[in-house]
């Protein structure tokens, strides 16, 4: 076992405290969690267990002077006995990674103004002087500045970045084929909300979900599929279907549940709707995403492996249908925050490969970046370590399609999945309609920017229907467009086609 004992500032608040539960180690060559015990220790420390004793780093909560709460990261640390700073080595992290990522997309080709080299150099002094003057209250407060001042970089860093990628990439196509969409819900949209849609999008993700249409073992309703498959093509929009197989409860038909850990069954049943489903659209729907979530599952009593065995078999059973379709298995969770709390054997990025290194020869891979959210969904991330990750998960060589929500309301919301909860850190201010625009427009043109990613599809249309994340709509409760809508028009309109 191996132990690290992390020093907190004097004052630290009771929501901080609480936040600092999430803390965990990661490490190894594609830096995910270990499992992470974290326990508080004498005079203002917390001590965080892990089962090895790697060198490894520390990822734990912290606010920011904007009133977000990000998860940040610290520099590689040594096991050792003495205690770290927290908020120190939280600094060093990001100062470290600010500069680290500056000089490789420098490498790249990347013009770094000199406004943003002060404003590195200042991130670098700020962080000089707070570990020169520890431990002192001047120097807690120097190593916060410091923190603040590595986000604040980090942002202009990224931005500087997707506006010159588009440059670059606008030089040689000046409407960008990237696909922008949204998955819909269950009902026909209406006239008027059909122009908003084909304004903002080239592009719709059509719900075929396995718990509505075979509610009722073997009896299968189609009429509101057909409809939506219709729509969409008589408006010319960019059709992919799915996921067929969410590997959430929520999303699940309740007659699966008897033959809970029956593992051949359970595979006949899903392989059986995969089967009908692709063969009825298969002539109209040329793109399916068959899996969601099944990295991250614990459902039906099925453990990590068998869960992997069966999204292979869900895609050799539609590759079987027509081996021309273009086929997406869907990754929850891609930072592996689950990792932190029990023994897995595939990080999200290992689960990944495995499969693509199979065999079965995925289209693409759809990784869900969904921040907010409690348990499906992450804690809330900056730009910077979103573009690392999305750049970690490039190297499997498969395109990339990401699957992007952030709340625009704190509270219950009757018509998300009952086990789904906003409250996983926040993006500046919290979870309100202006916050959620600005974080969808943001997060969005980082992903529109990368060349290796296919399509970005906001995780839903409507609170106002049955949905997975809370509030996570573009529509809200009462089916009246959110901000966000509207800032998803306007990169559209900027880049796309």
């Amino acid at each position: 076992m191996g132990t690290m004992t992390f020093q907190l500032p004097a004052e630290v608040s009771a929501d901080a405290g609480r936040e600092l539960e999430h803390s965990f180690m990661a490490g190894g060559p594609d830096n995910m969690p270990w499992v992470t015990l974290v326990q508080p220790h004498a005079d203002n420390q917390i001590q965080l267990v892990r089962p090895g004793e790697e060198s490894g780093y520390l990822s734990a909560p912290w606010a920011t002077n904007d009133g977000s709460r990000l998860m940040a990261t610290s520099g590689t640390l040594m096991d050792r006995a003495r205690a770290y700073h927290v908020l120190v080595e939280l600094a060093r992290g990001k100062v470290n990674q600010v500069r680290c990522q500056a000089a490789d997309w420098r490498a790249g080709g990347l013009s770094v103004g000199s406004n943003l080299n002060t404003q590195i150099q200042k991130a670098s002094s700020a962080f000089g002087q707070a570990v020169t003057g520890m431990p002192s209250p001047a120097a807690e407060c120097q190593a916060q500045e410091a923190l603040d001042l590595g986000y604040e970089t980090a942002g202009e860093l990224v931005r500087a970045y997707v506006d010159q990628v588009f440059q670059i990439r606008h030089q040689r196509q000046p409407r960008l084929e990237t696909a922008l969409g949204c998955r819909l819900g269950p009902t026909l949209p209406t006239a008027a909300l059909t122009g908003q849609l084909t304004a903002a999008f080239n592009g719709v993700y059509l719900p075929v979900s396995w718990n509505l249409i075979e509610n009722t073992e073997a009896a299968y309703r189609w009429d509101q599929c057909d409809a939506l498959v219709a729509w969409a093509l008589k408006n010319n929009l960019d059709v992919t279907a799915g996921p067929l197989i969410d590997f959430s409860s929520a999303q699940l038909p309740s007659w699966l549940w008897l033959w809970e850990g029956d593992v051949t069954s359970l595979a006949s049943f899903m392989c059986k709707f995969v089967e009908v489903t692709v063969r009825r659209y298969r002539t109209r729907v040329r793109r399916w995403q068959l899996t969601a979530a099944s990295n991250w599952a614990r459902v039906l009593a099925l453990s990590e492996e068998e869960l992997l065995g069966l999204t292979y078999r869900l895609i050799e059973t539609a590759r079987q249908v027509d081996p021309g379709l273009e086929l997406i298995f869907g990754i929850a969770q891609p930072w592996g925050e689950y990792m932190a709390l029990e023994e897995r054997t595939h990080s999200p990025f290992i689960f990944a490969d495995t499969l693509i290194r199979s065999g079965v020869n995925p289209h693409a891979l759809d990784v869900e970046i969904v921040m907010g959210v409690t348990p499906r969904g992450s804690y809330c991330r900056d730009l910077l370590e979103t573009s690392r990750l999305l750049d970690l998960y490039a190297l499997l060589g498969v395109p990339i399609r990401v699957t992007l929500g952030y709340p625009s309301g704190g509270r219950a919301d009757a018509r998300a999945d009952p086990e789904a909860v906003v409250g996983l850190g926040q993006w500046r201010s919290g979870f309100t309609p202006a916050v959620q625009a600005d974080w969808a427009a943001l997060f969005a043109e980082l992903s529109v920017c990368k060349p290796y990613v296919q399509g970005v599809q906001w995780t839903h249309l409507s609170d106002a229907e049955p949905h997975h994340f809370p509030h996570c709509g573009l529509l809200d409760a009462q089916a009246n467009a959110k901000p966000a809508l509207g800032r998803l028009r306007a990169l559209r309109e900027d880049h796309l086609r």
